[in-house]
């Protein structure tokens, strides 16, 4: 079965409500292909080499978190960029990319996503009544030592990660997948135990210390690779399409 990319944009953008947040990328279609749909395959980040698996696939849309035309970037289309387009565009394919939306959605979100697979119960946003701040805040079923949820950390991403203060006794956790480290201070101020994110800076590990809280960087790619999933089979069963996730890694 085929659905015009008209209708699919236009449930994706009604679904995620990309209209309402504000982004550093826009929202929703940004490269056009056939005006017809069915089969979208999905990734984190649409780079050259998920691209080339796309067209091996014989994809119709390429749904991803990370798309193009980011704010400050180089607007010239030179190189890589050129290359990316040229790739999609003489294969007729679409590119439909959703950042923010994807990870605050309730429901299909990064962040809810990645709570269901480690095991913590949703309870409030990161900072309550901030919809700047898109990290949440949650707790486990029974405390655990940060070393033992790091284990889980890296059984379910399938990396290991960099953990801060192993030993600290764990039961309320604060996260923000992808680059989320800045907010180690409002989880601080939300009093959790641990604070898990995708990327680390150097600051990080001294506010972790300081503050007597643990905290996990896990990879940007391997906490983000769950929203985009879940958001492609909802579409594949919305509208009886098919779809495949394809994992390029990415020890980011």
């Amino acid at each position: 079965m085929a659905i015009a990319l008209t209708n699919l944009v236009a449930e994706t953008d009604r679904l995620l409500d990309a209209a309402r947040i504000s982004d550093y990328c826009p929202n929703g279609l940004q490269v056009e292909g056939r005006p017809q749909v069915r089969r979208i395959v999905s990734g984190v980040t649409a780079s050259q080499a998920l691209i080339d698996a796309a067209i091996a696939a014989e994809a119709d849309v390429l749904l991803v978190h990370h798309g193009y035309f980011w704010k400050g970037e180089d607007a010239r289309v030179v190189g890589s960029k050129q290359r990316r387009l040229k790739a999609l565009l003489a294969h007729d394919i679409s590119l439909l990319a959703y950042h923010l939306p994807l990870d605050v959605h309730a429901e299909l979100g990064n962040n809810v996503q990645l709570a269901h697979r480690l095991g913590i119960e949703v309870e409030d946003a990161l900072v309550p009544g901030n919809p700047k701040v898109i990290g949440l805040q949650g707790s486990l079923p029974q405390p655990l030592l940060a070393g033992e949820f790091a284990a889980r950390v890296e059984q379910v991403l399938g990396r290991a990660p960099l953990l801060v203060n192993p030993q600290r006794r764990v039961s309320r956790i604060g996260w923000c997948s992808g680059g989320g480290q800045g907010y180690i201070e409002q989880a601080i101020v939300a009093g959790v135990d641990l604070f898990l994110t995708g990327e680390a800076s150097e600051q990080t590990y001294h506010s972790a210390v300081e503050n007597d809280i643990a905290f996990i960087a896990a990879g940007h790619h391997a906490t983000e690779r769950y929203g985009v999933q879940a958001l492609g089979e909802y579409l594949a069963s919305h509208f009886a399409l098919e779809h495949r996730f394809i994992d390029c890694p990415n020890p980011i």
